[in-house]
């Protein structure tokens, strides 16, 4: 008799300043564990608590992070240099997806996480989600963020077809 197959991992590493970005970031693991079920063992760990290990570990591998003065937030960043050298060459063809909450543009958090992607040989499987909240004053910038309805389902979305593709074996 086979064995029964061996559950997947999704793993979102993220680091969030104000809200705005863990708000993506629960919405998203929220729709991929209930859209999973048993098949997929949803993980979220904060950037700090995230190592080598875990994204070996992982099958898929979401990166969210807020977009801070045109970069990835400095404890996601500190996650990526802790992880780089560690992972290059060791987790080629694995697949991946990004998540930025910027008050702008956030284009340029964007082009760094694709740059460590393109750096480890991970294959970006969505497009990007990225959510605008328009915080453009110092006082909006620090303000605690939350997101609209329209935010909130497209992380979810992220999250429940990314859990779906790895139940069905699609990665």
């Amino acid at each position: 008799m086979p064995e029964p197959a061996q559950a997947k991992t999704l793993l979102f590493v993220w680091h969030s300043q104000t809200g705005g970005t863990a708000a993506m970031v629960e919405a998203a693991v929220g729709a991929a564990r209930a859209q999973s079920g048993t098949d997929v063992h949803v993980r979220s760990l904060h950037a700090d608590q995230a190592g080598p290990a875990d994204v070996l570990q992982a099958d898929l591998l979401v990166l969210a992070t807020p977009e801070c003065l045109a970069a990835v937030s400095g404890r996601l960043k500190d996650f990526l240099d802790r992880c780089y050298y560690p992972l290059l060459e060791r987790c080629a063809g694995k697949p991946c997806a990004l998540m930025v909450c910027a008050g702008n543009d956030g284009q340029a958090a964007i082009a760094q996480l694709r740059r460590v992607v393109a750096g480890w040989r991970l294959v970006e499987v969505a497009e990007p989600v990225l959510v605008r909240t328009g915080a453009q004053t110092p006082e909006a910038i620090l303000a605690p963020k939350t997101l609209g309805e329209g935010d909130r389902a497209r992380c979810a979305e992220l999250g429940a077809t990314l859990a779906a593709a790895l139940a069905l074996g699609v990665y």
